[in-house]
């Protein structure tokens, strides 16, 4: 009893420090990671992946794919797999499998004029997402977690020269400076059980954030001196946010089955303050600017922002043989309707946007060798982003990942199992008719650790 007892023990507080460690530590990288996208500059900026590493590697196909080993966020339907139980002729529960599932990217970005052969490339380090899923019951599960739905940042530099309007001579020169930065998360928690084939579940959060746009004016004049203008536009903003999804399974046969899933989230208004202010500056590269005189005011400005309806639908075929070697195969269609965004009852740059996800992994058959008990995954997508500047951006991108399973040689838990989750994608936004094109290699690296939890142990 008392070994058990310990076991337990150490397993709560095995899960409590991975999990503070790695959220400390990968939301320190979130807030001060450095990137430079101007498209961020639009709608609540650039919109993170919004699937785990297992999904996201199989070209972000989630809608219809449940797993016990790791947590579909994006359909809270699929929390009611969260299930791994030993049971005895009472039928009683004897144990569940709690799933820990993080992660983190690495991001190569490269902006690029069309016709133009420079570039500029910048590379970071951000948090992905922390998710834990807990069964409940055999067929009812519970998820909750965080992370990042929009990031901005940007930082863009432009020189020009003034001339008189009317003899079109050059009269003085200028530089403008553009700084955003911020972005939205989300912390949640979610249910979702099923009832035979049927499944079901939804998701509660809080979706918070800020968007702070910075514009510096500086002339530049080696006679006259001018007081350089600073204009900061401050947002924050924040609101419960829900989105559901349904999941049917069609079995053909025992070894396989069809997966229909759908998932989303209905418009929703989200309450925010804004601050305008303008002020005049020095300029001191040695000791930094400081503020001269404020122009203008106005802080606690309250507003509303219009975020879109969403909704994924697709399908998953799987078949699993009883040596849980298989395959599977599955895609998605994503439509969300940005023209219903509004920000404080703005219009901005973006459009009705869609996505055609096609992806899948096999299972090999397991042997000795350590290969052949790795999954492999692949996919890829198209579609049409939510920014329309200067035209449509077209969006299409590849991926490729592997499910690398880690051995277990914790004797006190012989019930662990932990999975590094590995995907590499290339992805492009706009071609030689925009104003930029900006081409993405994200690596992307998860770890999935799981254990049998509330075992019932018997000694003879």
């Amino acid at each position: 009893m008392q070994l058990a007892r310990l076991i337990m023990i150490n397993r709560i507080k095995l899960f409590f420090k991975i999990s503070f460690t790695l959220i400390s530590l990968l939301f320190f990288h979130t807030l001060f990671a450095q990137e430079n996208s101007p498209y961020s500059r639009y709608g609540l900026g650039d919109i993170v992946p919004n699937t785990n590493i297992v999904n996201r590697s199989m070209g972000g196909v989630s809608a219809a794919y449940a797993d016990g080993l790791s947590v579909n966020f994006n359909n809270p339907a699929s929390y009611s797999a969260f299930k791994s139980y030993l049971e005895e002729k009472s039928k009683k529960v004897l144990s569940g499998r709690v799933v820990l599932d993080v992660g983190i990217n690495m991001n190569n970005r490269t902006l690029q004029q069309p016709n133009q052969t420079q570039s500029f490339t910048t590379s970071n380090l951000i948090f992905s997402y922390l998710q834990l899923g807990i069964p409940l019951t055999k067929n009812w599960g519970l998820s909750f977690g965080l992370r990042p739905v929009t990031r901005i940042g940007y930082k863009i530099l432009r020189t020009e020269q003034l001339r008189n309007p009317v003899s079109g001579a050059v009269i003085d020169s200028a530089s403008t400076e553009f700084d955003g930065s911020g972005g939205s998360y989300l912390p949640s928690i979610g249910t979702g059980f099923a009832i035979k084939n049927f499944s079901i579940g939804a998701n509660m959060g809080y979706l918070f954030g800020k968007k702070e746009y910075v514009t510096t004016r500086t002339f530049l004049n080696d006679s006259v001196v001018y007081n350089n203008a600073v204009d900061t536009n401050r947002t924050s903003f924040g609101s419960l946010f829900f989105n559901a999804g349904v999941q049917y399974k069609i079995n053909f046969s025992k070894q396989t089955f069809l997966r229909l899933g759908l998932s989303g989230n209905l418009k929703q208004t989200i309450g925010g303050t804004q601050d305008i202010i303008t002020n005049t500056i020095i300029k001191d590269p040695t000791n930094g600017d400081s503020k001269l005189d404020s122009v203008y005011a106005q802080k606690g400005v309250k507003g509303k922002i219009t975020y879109p309806a969403s909704y994924t639908a697709g399908f998953l075929l799987d078949h699993t043989n009883t040596d849980a070697s298989g395959w599977s195969f599955g895609a998605d269609y994503i439509k969300t309707k940005w023209s219903d965004y509004r920000f404080f009852g703005t219009i901005d740059s973006v459009q009705d946007d869609w996505q055609i996800r096609v992806g899948g992994q096999v299972r090999p058959k397991p042997t000795r060798n350590y290969f052949s008990n790795v999954a492999y995954r692949a996919g890829f997508f198209v579609g049409r982003d939510y920014l329309k500047v200067q035209g449509n951006l077209p969006l299409y991108g590849v991926s490729v990942g592997m499910g690398l399973p880690l051995a277990n040689y914790n004797r006190l838990s012989p019930g662990q199992y932990t999975i590094v989750n590995v995907g590499l994608e290339y992805e492009r936004r706009g071609n030689n008719q925009n104003v930029l094109k900006e081409n993405t290699f994200r690596l992307s690296i998860g770890l999935n650790f799981s254990d049998l939890w509330f075992n019932k142990r018997k000694y003879e």
